[in-house]
């Protein structure tokens, strides 16, 4: 790969146009490759949090678990659940607890291989400790900016 500029000048580029830009093209790629198999990044985050629960979730604990991811809000993730529900892939009963239907386990499971490829994709060249590097320093970013970022 070949890199923007020299060491030299990397050191003075700023983060927030960078970490900005890495971003914009991780869930770009997300969710082009998500929408060619029919469904959406926030449709995926509902699915994942339904069949990867250790106990059954309500609408509502799931819907404050994602609405701040990427900024979504809440409204906006539960138009998202309705959907999920809609498709057939997630059933909900009258307390709101949401649970996965056959068509939906398939569909995630299929979804999640996806979801692995593209993780390999985006971690091609890049070590584990480069990674964990990575992570460290842009929460220390966050930390150093007042700022507030956590995912589960």
């Amino acid at each position: 790969m070949e890199y923007s500029h020299s060491d030299t000048e990397l050191i003075r580029q700023p983060i927030g146009y960078w970490s900005w830009a890495a971003s914009k093209a991780v869930v770009t790629r997300i969710r082009a490759g998500l929408a060619e198999s029919g469904t959406t990044q926030p449709q995926w985050w509902v699915l994942a949090q339904v069949a990867g629960a250790d106990t059954v979730k309500t609408r509502d604990e799931v819907s404050l678990l994602l609405g701040n991811y990427l900024d979504e809000g809440a409204e906006s993730i539960e138009s998202e659940i309705d959907r999920t529900v809609a498709q057939g892939w997630v059933t909900e009963d009258a307390d709101g607890r949401l649970g996965m239907t056959a068509d939906g386990r398939a569909f995630y499971d299929k979804v999640a291989a996806l979801q692995a490829e593209l993780s390999a994709e985006r971690h091609a060249g890049i070590s584990d400790e480069e990674y964990l590097t990575t992570l460290k320093v842009l929460q220390r970013f966050i930390h150093n900016t007042g700022g507030r970022a956590w995912h589960h």
